[in-house]
């Protein structure tokens, strides 16, 4: 115990000596299904080669409301190191930006408990482009900015994740370059601060046929509120999935997840927005597909419940 620990304290250290700024990434309410996408040291973690691919649409009714489609592609390599790949598209207004990491993972085996410990890389680099030409503002002064056309931004970002058969905690930093972004409340271009993820969760057997995951992800940036993402979701008979989340002081949300076959799942998301926004927009829709190619060397005996 005490020597998974110090690895665990050495890595947070050694992120949290790093100082800059980061993106503003997208969110997702399944998030917990692109994993990988929250903290690299994921990366092949499941197992077998896995495709994911996941599309959100966020505050339907509201014009220029934020779009965001994903591809996540991830396997392991040999017993300890995992590569993968994530590809992110997102709409804001008049701001569309494309990411595109590689991401590597390099894990240690700590006991015959099923206990490891990962750490991961990220490395890549986003396209980022704003029209003001679109839309309207109540700044005149908005609409003559500088146009931004393909602006290529760097992303360095690194991870750590211990995990076993039936629980996991995660710390990741995003990025660890300035990044500049589109602020939808200023209408202007702006810098964010360093971000810190925390992802956790652990499986219950509540009945032969059930399982339950409590599930939380908190993302802090120094000066700022600590974001909540907190969220149940139970298994039943590994064929179909219900759960209830809920993020701090902005929506509730209903999770519905089916596992077609062993290799294909399926799952959606609805959003109830608890701002003041709710008067204006009909609520947030996610849907993901992820295949995964199973081998009988590397195939699970049941559904993988994170």
């Amino acid at each position: 115990m005490k020597n998974y620990l110090k690895y665990i304290i050495i890595a947070i250290i050694i992120l949290s000596g790093y100082s800059g700024f980061s993106q503003q990434d997208p969110q997702f309410t399944q998030y917990m299904y692109n994993t990988m996408g929250v903290n690299p040291a994921y990366t092949g973690s499941r197992g077998h080669l896995s495709i994911l691919g996941m599309y959100r649409s966020q505050w339907v009714g509201v014009n220029g409301s934020p779009e965001t489609q994903v591809l996540a592609i991830d396997t392991p390599v040999g017993n300890n190191v995992g590569l993968g790949l994530v590809i992110v598209n997102d709409k804001l207004g008049p701001a569309n930006e494309t990411f595109l990491d590689g991401n590597f993972s390099y894990t240690l085996r700590l006991n015959r408990e099923n206990r490891k410990l990962s750490f991961g890389l990220k490395a890549g680099g986003r396209l980022f482009n704003v029209d003001f030409t679109k839309g309207s503002y109540e700044n005149p002064d908005t609409a003559f900015q500088t146009n931004i056309n393909n602006k290529f931004l760097p992303t360095i970002g690194a991870g750590v994740y211990y995990h076993t058969g039936k629980s996991y905690l995660g710390l990741a930093v995003p990025n660890f370059f300035a990044e500049e972004h589109y602020d939808s409340e200023e209408l202007q271009i702006a810098t964010e601060r360093l971000h810190y993820f925390i992802i956790g969760g652990t499986v219950f057997d509540i009945t032969p046929d059930v399982k339950l995951k409590p599930a939380f992800f908190f993302k802090w940036v120094p000066g700022a509120p600590v974001i909540a993402d907190v969220s149940a979701n139970a298994m039943i008979k590994e064929k179909f999935t219900l759960g209830l989340a809920y993020r701090w002081d902005d929506s509730f949300s209903v999770l519905l997840g089916l596992q077609i076959s062993p290799n294909l799942s399926l799952g959606y998301a609805y959003d109830f927005t608890t701002t003041d926004l709710k008067n204006y927009n009909y609520g947030t829709h996610e849907v993901f597909l992820r295949y995964e190619f199973k081998s009988l060397q590397r195939k699970l005996k049941s559904p993988r419940f994170y």
